[in-house]
């Protein structure tokens, strides 16, 4: 009886010990599929972008990122639930080392869930687009042309996703016009903004902080010519009204001629158009007309 109870014993010692290797077999199998690289395709399509010449409108349909020459620079990643990166890969227009289509990425992800995160835009020394999070992105020295899209993404199989991104224009943009002949001792222009900024969020649109900023350009206008200078920028919301302050500047940084214009309107993917005088110091204060290139028009006197 001694012997018999050992050798049952024994018997179900060895069916336990068969059962857990199954158990870990199927969860190595488990983990294996769970941490296998899935191929991930995104194209970005094209802008949804409605557009007009100052002088009427001029509807366009949504325009493929490879023939918009206004953006040099597409940067995709991936975050995941905690906020950490999974995936961060930018191309260069002028680099085609980065791409072999500009605007289609592939890469490979494990399976979960994530938020993807494409951001269109203009980069040079002065431009330089930092992509910290769906909800944090920023500019070195000052906003260009920008679109960003987000969306959630779920990799549930093995299977390849192919993701088709649609891009919309989330600045917007100060043009000022001079209705008078540049004088010899202006070399530059500063547009000093009362709200906005250039850090955005590219889930939102908006800009981070509202506190506002200056912007300097250069004036390469001939003497006795007109003169236009332009800052695009992020606004806090979808319609903001804000101070502006624009001064001309000489060589060595000194004020020649301020104007401050309270309440300026500004709306994302509009441009705001200011018109006066700004060499002439005359007394008589130009007319401030506010128009767009990319949506509809508003007029206005200061």
């Amino acid at each position: 009886m001694k012997k018999v109870s050992f050798i049952f014993v024994a018997l179900m010692g060895m069916m336990a010990a068969s059962c857990s290797n199954q158990s870990d077999e199927l969860s190595n199998e488990q983990t294996v599929e769970l941490s296998q690289l899935v191929p991930v395709r995104v194209h970005v399509e094209g802008f949804s972008l409605s557009q007009e010449e100052f002088s009427g409108a001029q509807t366009r349909a949504a325009q493929d990122v490879a023939d918009y020459t206004d953006v040099n620079a597409v940067t995709l990643a991936f975050y995941k639930g905690d906020g950490t990166e999974a995936v961060k890969t930018t191309q260069l227009r002028a680099d085609g080392s980065t791409y072999t289509t500009f605007g289609e990425f592939e890469c490979s992800l494990p399976m979960g869930s994530y938020t993807m995160v494409a951001v269109a835009y203009y980069t040079n020394e002065n431009s330089v687009l930092t992509l910290t999070s769906p909800t944090e992105a920023s500019f070195n020295v000052r906003a260009r042309e920008t679109f960003a899209y987000t969306q959630p993404v779920t990799i549930s199989n093995t299977s390849a996703v192919d993701i088709s991104a649609t891009l919309n224009r989330i600045v917007t943009m100060l043009t000022v016009v001079s209705s008078d002949g540049k004088t010899a001792d202006v070399s530059n222009v500063r547009m000093t903004f009362s709200a906005g900024g250039k850090d955005f969020n590219p889930t939102t649109g908006f800009a981070i902080a509202n506190t506002g900023f200056a912007n300097t350009v250069g004036n390469s206008a001939a003497v006795g010519a007109t003169s236009t200078s332009s800052t695009m920028f992020f606004l806090n919301s979808d319609e903001q009204n804000i101070d502006v302050t624009i001064e001309t500047l000489d060589a060595g940084g000194n004020t020649l001629f301020s104007k401050t214009v309270t309440n300026v309107p500004f709306k994302c993917n509009r441009v705001t158009k200011l018109t006066g005088a700004m060499y002439t110091n005359s007394g008589v204060d130009g007319a401030f007309q506010v128009e767009t290139a990319w949506l509809d028009e508003y007029n206005a006197n200061f």
